[in-house]
């Protein structure tokens, strides 16, 4: 096992808990959701070679270099809401039984990153842009189908091609193990931040934002949301110091939002009149800001 600073584990032990598995009788689902549902079965043994423990090793390790660099908002009421919303939809997926960990970055940065294994941080930054509940946890669904379908994992075997790196296809994940492993696990975290950096491919973050919108709808938020964020995103100058590392590393914004709207063809409509919760997220924000002055 990886060690990391005493200090970043505690963080993690205070900020964040743990939740109980639920289920739930969906009946009859649109189509649009079985769709969903079929593309995270279809991933779900991807990138076998890393098994679940390890693969959350990966994501802690990530975190815990994400975390060095721009530490958790020091306010416990925020963190407590983000982890409430987050693991509430991270049930309704294929998945709920990963520890998952979210998080609010104390950035002014605009920018969300997912980790292997439920690692999900939002920076204030855009924290402070959402207008109500539905459109955070669209974005949050969003980085939670990163971690479903293991699109960092893949992309960072895809990368790691060098050194010990060319064994890793080819072993199974039982054959390494002790120092042979740490070393391993070493290269692929820090080949991991270099993915944050450098950002997924198209394909990768077009597929989180319709799996994304699934996952919202399961867990009865207006499947919009994340439409609502891209719409707000696509006014902000790709010039902007707050926004560039986000713009260089996701598509464009409108372009996100005409592939989501042919994906959906208004069958997820249905889903569209919930009641938008505000009244918690404004109370964080006004929190926020009230900080800063």
């Amino acid at each position: 096992m990886i060690k990391y600073g005493l200090s970043t584990l505690i963080v993690f032990a205070i900020i964040w808990g743990t939740v109980s598995n639920v289920s739930a009788d969906w009946g009859d689902a649109l189509k649009l959701l079985e769709k969903g549902t079929e593309k995270l079965i279809q991933h779900k043994d991807a990138f076998i070679e890393i098994n679940e423990p390890r693969e959350i090793e990966l994501g802690e390790g990530m975190s815990a270099q994400l975390l060095g660099a721009a530490p958790l908002v020091d306010n416990r009421e925020l963190q407590q809401y983000v982890n409430d919303v987050g693991l509430w939809l991270a049930l309704q997926t294929e998945r709920p039984d990963l520890p998952w960990h979210f998080g609010v970055l104390d950035d002014n940065d605009i920018n969300a990153f997912a980790a292997p294994g439920g690692y999900i941080f939002i920076s204030k930054g855009l924290f402070m842009l959402m207008r109500n509940e539905s459109e955070f946890a669209g974005v949050l669904a969003h980085e939670i189908s990163h971690v479903l379908v293991k699109h960092h994992l893949e992309d960072i075997r895809e990368k790691a091609q060098s050194g010990i790196m060319k064994d890793i296809g080819s072993v199974a994940a039982a054959e390494l193990a002790g120092p042979k492993w740490q070393q391993v696990a070493r290269q692929l975290i820090n080949t991991g931040v270099d993915v944050w950096e450098s950002g997924l491919n198209r394909d990768d973050e077009l597929e989180a934002d319709e799996l994304g919108v699934v996952i919202a709808a399961r867990a009865g938020y207006d499947p919009y949301g994340l439409v609502g964020v891209l719409h707000t995103l696509s006014l902000i100058s790709p010039q902007a110091k707050s926004y560039k590392l986000m713009h260089a590393t996701h598509p464009r914004a409108m372009d996100r939002v005409e592939r989501l709207e042919q994906a959906m063809q208004g069958q997820l409509d249905i889903y569209s009149d919930q009641v938008q919760v505000t009244g918690r997220l404004i109370k964080l924000q006004q929190l926020l800001e009230e900080d800063k002055a």
